[in-house]
């Protein structure tokens, strides 16, 4: 119920930031498995790191639902 109490503002920046996630974290994984690439002569972190922050903002975004969903008292 707390969720129907907030702001259409507010429910709409939530929203947001779930759409945000996943490739954010892919992205940023990405980067820094180039740069460990560049630094360490490597071809592979790259790809690793990808899928790590892949991984890792699947994560966040089911996490983020299911609190949106215990807040919504289902």
């Amino acid at each position: 119920m707390a969720h129907r109490n907030k702001p259409l503002t507010a429910r709409a920046a939530e929203y947001m930031s779930m759409a945000l996630i996943l490739p954010t974290s892919t992205f940023v994984g990405y980067l820094i498995g180039h740069w460990l690439d560049l630094k360490l002569g490597t071809r592979y972190l790259s790809i690793l790191f990808l899928i790590l922050g892949s991984v890792g903002g699947f994560i966040e975004l089911i996490r983020q639902i299911m609190r949106d969903s215990k807040d919504d008292g289902a």
